[in-house]
């Protein structure tokens, strides 16, 4: 079994020890280094880690991201109602998608390019053993849990506008924007509606957004990518 995917009930733990919830997700056109709102997201037992480094990239600072049979994001974590500010907007470039990728399959969970959406957990929808394993960890980490997640995913064998569960858990829905090579080496530009996203994967309404994260990994697939990332934004509608 691969290794990432094991690691990603912890995701968002693993740092919210560290970063403390805001309202803004920083820009990575304004700031001067990533330590500035962003931090590290690694996983255990994954030595071989994505590197991040801000760049200017055709005259705006974006974020850079390389892979090589390697994983590891960037977290932000913020707290937002999703019916105050539900349109989440980036733009992202990548080198291109991989052969082996395949978003139904948990060989091919890997991505050149996604986006993370982490949602606050509701303890009232879930059964008495899943509550009695996630207070184990909360207590053995001092942090919360998220619940539910969306992940934006530039996709290859999935077709552009599907939603499919995570190969490895449906408390994490994959969401494909782009799909396949055509637009690789292009900046596209996305706009997601985060309220249709959420009723249409999990069929209810979302509660409060607590993290936003990056991600580029090639450590399931043994694939090597480059991409790149703009400024991400929550608006209202």
């Amino acid at each position: 079994m691969p290794r990432l995917s094991l690691a990603l009930p912890l995701l968002f733990l693993l740092l919210s020890l560290n970063i403390q919830a805001q309202q803004e997700i920083p820009a990575f056109s304004g700031i001067e280094s990533l330590d500035q709102g962003w931090e590290p997201l690694e996983f255990p037992d994954i030595e071989s880690h994505t590197r991040y480094e801000l760049v200017t990239e055709d005259g705006r600072q974006v974020v850079k991201a390389e892979t090589s049979n390697s994983a590891s994001g960037l977290i932000t974590m913020i707290r937002v109602e999703p019916a105050e500010r539900p349109i989440l907007r980036w733009r992202w470039k990548v080198s291109g998608v991989y052969d082996k990728g395949d978003a139904r399959q948990k060989r091919g969970d890997d991505y050149p390019a996604r986006i993370y959406v982490a949602f606050e957990f509701e303890p009232d929808k879930v059964g008495f053993w899943e509550r009695t394993k996630r207070k184990a960890v909360e207590v053995l980490f001092d942090a919360q849990l998220p619940g539910n997640s969306l992940n934006y995913i530039w996709a290859n064998k999935l077709e552009a506008g599907s939603t499919v569960p995570n190969p490895f858990t449906d408390k994490t829905q994959m969401v494909a924007v782009n799909s396949g090579d055509g637009q690789a080496g292009e900046w596209v530009t996305v706009e997601r509606n985060i309220l249709e996203d959420y009723r249409e994967a999990f069929g209810e309404e979302p509660p409060a957004i607590v993290g936003i994260g990056i991600m580029s990994d090639s450590d399931n697939t043994g694939a090597s990518a480059e991409a790149w990332y703009g400024d991400i934004e929550l608006k209202a509608e």
